[in-house]
């Protein structure tokens, strides 16, 4: 049974053009949007119903393409594009807003004593932890005792490497103290997103050839995808964490905000989230999420694989993870 919508529209893939950085950053701000977390669990299912039943031929009668595109871009915001299955809602994109506007918040403005910078370095790594597992690449999952043992590691080497840094600004002035969150959460991201995806490391990750045929696993793709995201969470960090710093310190200094103290933590909040809603897409942007290695770059036994069975394919493709 099918309506009158054309069955022609490719909805495995986004609706604007992803080799160019304005096609991906239409596509992203429609993933990261906010609002997505507020769907209901019967929104998110019909949008799940609507595009799983285009995609085997089977339209609802009315459905319009704006409609089709509506409920796809629902669907990707909550499910995850290897498994299908229902990401955990902190974990997804359109959470990443106000889940670091407050982490970050807090984290730039309680920054000065030794606990708060622990306390609040833990839970911004936590929040990373869920989110890198949530958006690896591939239909894997870690088992309880991997998992475990990735989120101690990434956490504990955070949070290290957050005191080590505020201890070497003691003698530089108070303006560089601001900056230790961001050097901190820097270097963390090289940390965290590692150990939460060490079993693509391990094992690799699928990829495919254009026509989504899954050719073998490949460790290459898994490092290139992990570097692509590391490079992507930095970009999201910097003007978070390096504009409020310097806008605080000018606004501490007006005699409101000495009146006034309690605006500090809601004022400085308030400029992370600002920074993110541009910040969030537009990096998540810098890299097609379907990125692509030629097949001479992966390793000489998937190489000679591929060769055998799909002598015609040069290009793979992979899903990087977010």
């Amino acid at each position: 049974m099918s309506g009158d919508l054309s069955l022609d529209i490719n909805i495995k893939e986004p609706r604007w053009d992803q080799s160019t950085f304005m096609g991906r950053a239409q596509h992203f701000f429609f993933v990261t949007d906010p609002r997505n977390i507020l769907k209901s669990s019967q929104t998110l299912e019909e949008a799940r119903v609507t595009v799983e039943n285009y995609r085997s031929g089977v339209v609802k009668p009315g459905l319009t393409e704006d409609e089709l595109w509506r409920a796809k871009y629902i669907y990707d915001s909550a499910f995850h594009p290897d498994t299908g299955e229902k990401m955990l809602l902190v974990g997804r994109m359109s959470a990443q807003v106000p889940m670091n506007m407050t982490i970050t918040g807090c984290m730039l403005t309680f920054y000065r004593t030794t606990p708060a910078v622990v306390f609040w370095q833990w839970v911004n790594q936590s929040f990373n932890a869920v989110v890198n597992y949530t958006n690896r690449s591939g239909d894997a999952a870690l088992t309880t005792n991997q998992l475990a043992a990735a989120y101690v590691s990434a956490t504990t080497g955070a949070v290290v490497t957050a005191l080590g840094l505020k201890s070497l600004t003691k003698r530089l002035p108070a303006v560089m103290s601001r900056f230790v969150p961001f050097f901190a959460v820097a270097a963390a991201n090289c940390i965290n997103i590692p150990f939460m995806r060490q079993r693509e490391l391990k094992y690799g990750i699928p990829v495919t050839d254009e026509n989504g045929n899954r050719l073998g696993e490949s460790v290459t793709a898994a490092k290139s995808g992990i570097i692509q995201v590391v490079v992507s969470r930095i970009g999201m960090a910097v003007p978070a964490m390096a504009i409020p710093p310097v806008i605080m310190n000018a606004l501490e200094k007006k005699a409101f905000m000495k009146r006034f103290p309690v605006l500090n933590a809601p004022v400085q909040v308030g400029l992370v989230g600002l920074c993110l809603v541009f910040a969030t897409p537009l990096c998540c942007a810098l890299f097609p999420q379907k990125s692509s290695l030629s097949v001479s770059s992966l390793e000489p036994e998937l190489q000679e694989r591929i060769r055998q069975d799909s002598p015609l394919t040069t290009t793979v493709f992979f899903n990087k993870g977010l």
